[in-house]
């Protein structure tokens, strides 16, 4: 059993690292695809990876289920940019933690990780309304920047109505333009 979660766990995780490459090469941010979830295979995630691999679901699902919380997923979020829940920090108005603004490149990077684990989980059951759909059924849970959440949506809802080649093909030229912006 161990052993087939442990192959069944890598073959996920490498097969999603690659379907984040080649999102975030369509989308013109290829570092990212290079350097996405690498900390997947630190011994803190990894082994909870392969402990609660179920094939069909985020082993840290599981995880929160039996052990109340997700030691992977906390480790997760504070190493890796292109999560929403990376950015949040203390107000000093309110004094509270609340969630702050994403850089654009985390939110493309951020949306092609959304699409590649769609395709993953769901495998020839794939349509491109698949990630709008599970980010409007747990929306209401999550803590995000106003318009961090707004660009995603934007992206996912563009993703379902007009097709990958248009939504990729329309992250290239915003990154093309921060690019400019960023030189100026």
């Amino acid at each position: 059993m161990l052993c087939k979660n442990f192959i069944g766990h890598l073959k996920t995780v490498l097969q999603h690292r690659h379907q984040v490459f080649i999102h975030c090469v369509k989308a013109g941010i290829p570092l990212r695809g290079m350097l996405h979830d690498l900390s997947k295979f630190s011994p803190t995630e990894f082994i909870p990876g392969v402990l609660y691999f179920q094939g069909n679901r985020s082993p840290n699902e599981r995880e929160r289920e039996v052990d109340g919380y997700s030691k992977a997923w906390m480790h997760h979020k504070g190493r890796n940019r292109h999560h929403f829940e990376y950015w949040t920090d203390y107000n000093m108005k309110t004094k509270q933690l609340e969630p702050v603004e994403m850089p654009d490149v985390f939110v493309f990077e951020m949306f092609c990780d959304r699409v590649a684990a769609s395709k993953i989980y769901n495998k020839e059951k794939y349509n491109d309304s698949m990630p709008l759909e599970y980010y409007l059924r747990v929306k209401h849970r999550r803590i995000i920047e106003k318009k961090t959440a707004w660009k995603l949506e934007f992206l996912l809802t563009m993703l379902r109505d007009k097709g990958e080649d248009y939504t990729f093909r329309y992250i290239r030229k915003q990154v093309r333009k921060n690019k400019q912006r960023s030189a100026e």
